[in-house]
């Protein structure tokens, strides 16, 4: 089998219960123990559900507007596609909306989770897109399409009319939410608002843009952008002249005004509950862009947690996104991704994860602060049987990072698919009543409300013990103003049960103080080999409130501490 055995020795690791004496007080924990924290930022207590709304639950069938757009080319509602291979599809709205998030926010609640990210909420156009090609004939095929996602804006202060109900708009939304246990992450779009050019003839809304008092300040007027003339036209001035990602209206981020209405805009969603933000599509807008942002939107709002969306494989591109002087916006763990898809998709070893992990290598500002996931809407979903998504959801909610899950996950909902062959399908009341029963939601729920219990599984450092093809151990070590505890994790995702034997950390005489994390019993073994069960494709995680002891350790753990964070005087 192939093992990677860490710089020390089990041995070494956890004599933690021979060391450990009973709780001392908070005095006595700080004169003993410096402080061993991965992060401290609040979010990193929450984990993540992500929806695209209009695809969640429709809660209100009167905002589904069937009738809008006219014709069958351009109607909005409804828009079946049949790609060759592909399973059916919708390009068009479905109907979900905040009512549908309310309904069932116990369903999400219910799961672990206390964040929930919805695609952007703000007014698109009315009509599905007649310029580009169809779907299936090329990357960024867009004809036939709809808004149904969000991120076609054209006005940034209204929400889009399909999504709020007579007393529920986003404000109504929100409070609902934080009543039921619920944050509101903010989908946030900078980089660009509708498509633009390329239509048979022009569009109401389409490469438009409207303020807050409805008024339009910018149109792309179907003009191809090299045809725009923002210096004798200040409709064209919020545009940039050369085209960025498909026929999207591309901002200028060199004009002020365009930094001017995006900072009064999400200000205002702020003021109405929104709790963070994630920024779509970061590395299509230059640094200081973001750097100018994000200095306004905290000067109102300190703290304000912000993560990106760059979409890259390459750690060392999407890390600068969080550093201090371009932002500090954290990013979706793209790596990541790659490798949980690799792991838990195709089989591969957990000795692929420690890659992305960066616990030392200080490349990004903080990676325990980073939004790691394994798949999302613009990408297929992960081609996982149902142990795959057990093992990727024990995996998800143990390891560094905040976990974000893929609305539909809980039952392995389209797996395989992307997002015009099932990826981003309407869910419905009839797959949450089903969900409620399943397997992977069952398992899911387990491990994500025992990382919400546990400090350590948040924020704790994560020093890894031995990682083999179907097996993991590691440690989340957490101190911090009088808090301590240690979690440490038994992975298997084998089809065979497996002893974990461990004489080094469960003490010469079988230690009191270690408890299960899921049920709170204590773990006390009083004959030797010790040993901890793991079932199949399971997971156990054991914690006790106190801090390895042992010199070796602590040294790892100093060292994994200073790491923890990028030196911004590099």
């Amino acid at each position: 089998m192939n093992t990677q055995r860490w710089l020390i020795t089990l041995a070494a690791f956890t004599l933690l219960a021979a060391c450990a004496q009973t709780p001392r007080n908070v005095d006595d924990r700080e004169a003993a123990s410096p402080d061993y924290y991965g992060t401290l930022e609040p979010m990193a207590a929450d984990a993540v559900y992500f929806v695209v709304t209009d695809r969640f639950v429709d809660g209100d069938p009167g905002n589904n507007y069937p009738e809008q757009g006219g014709g069958p080319e351009t109607q909005s509602f409804d828009r079946p596609i049949h790609l060759e291979d592909k399973l059916p599809a919708n390009i068009g709205y479905l109907g979900g909306d905040f009512a549908g998030i309310v309904q069932h926010a116990d369903y999400i609640t219910e799961m672990g989770f206390s964040a929930l990210w919805l695609t952007p909420i703000v007014d698109n156009p009315d009509e599905a897109f007649t310029g580009s090609t169809p779907p299936g004939e090329g990357v960024f095929a867009d004809k036939g399409k709809t808004g149904y996602h969000g991120y076609w804006g054209v006005n940034f202060f209204v929400e889009d009319e399909h999504l709020v109900s007579p007393g529920l708009a986003f404000k109504d939304l929100t409070r609902e939410l934080d009543e039921q246990g619920l944050k509101v992450i903010l989908d946030v779009v900078c980089n660009h608002g509708s498509p633009a050019f390329t239509m048979p003839e022009n569009q109401p809304k389409y490469g438009e843009l409207y303020d807050a008092d409805g008024r339009l300040v910018a149109d792309h007027e179907n003009l191809h952008p090299t045809e725009l003339d923002p210096v004798n036209n200040p409709l064209h001035a919020f545009y940039n002249t050369e085209p960025d990602l498909a026929q999207l209206s591309d901002m200028n981020e060199n004009n002020p005004e365009v930094l001017e209405y995006f900072v009064a805009a999400y200000l205002q969603w702020i003021d109405q509950g929104a709790a963070a933000f994630r920024v779509d599509t970061i590395k299509h807008m230059p640094d200081a862009f973001w750097k100018q942002f994000t200095d306004r939107i905290r000067a109102e709002h300190p703290g304000l947690f912000m993560f990106a969306e760059s979409f890259s494989y390459d750690a060392g591109e999407i890390a600068r996104h969080t550093w201090p002087q371009n932002g500090g916006i954290s990013v979706l763990d793209f790596p990541g991704q790659s490798a949980m898809s690799g792991v838990f998709g195709e089989g591969g070893p957990y000795t692929d994860l420690l890659d992305y992990l960066h616990l030392e290598s200080q490349l990004y500002q903080n990676p325990y602060e980073l939004m790691t996931f394994y798949d999302n809407h613009d990408m297929p979903r992960i081609d996982a049987d149902e142990d795959g998504f057990v093992d990727v959801h024990n995996w998800l909610f143990t390891s560094r990072g905040t976990p974000v899950v893929y609305y539909g996950s809980e039952i392995g909902f389209r797996a395989g698919t992307n997002q015009h062959g099932g990826n981003r399908d309407y869910f419905g009341v009839d797959n949450v009543a089903a969900a409620r029963n399943h397997r992977i939601r069952r398992d899911l729920t387990a491990i994500a409300n025992v990382r919400k219990n546990n400090v350590a599984l948040q924020r704790g450092l994560q020093v890894n013990l031995e990682f083999t093809d179907d097996t993991a151990v590691f440690y989340r070590v957490y101190s911090y103003d009088g808090v301590q505890q240690t979690a440490l994790v038994f992975l298997n995702k084998s089809d065979e049960h497996v002893e974990f034997n461990f004489d080094a950390w469960s003490g010469p005489t079988g230690r009191v103080g270690w408890r299960d994390a899921e049920f709170g019993t204590p773990v006390t073994q009083i004959s030797r080999p010790y040993e901890i069960g793991v079932l199949p494709h399971g997971v156990r995680v054991i914690v006790a409130d106190w801090i390895p002891t042992d010199p070796e350790i602590q040294a790892r753990l100093e060292q994994l501490q200073a790491t923890a964070r990028r030196d911004n005087d590099d």
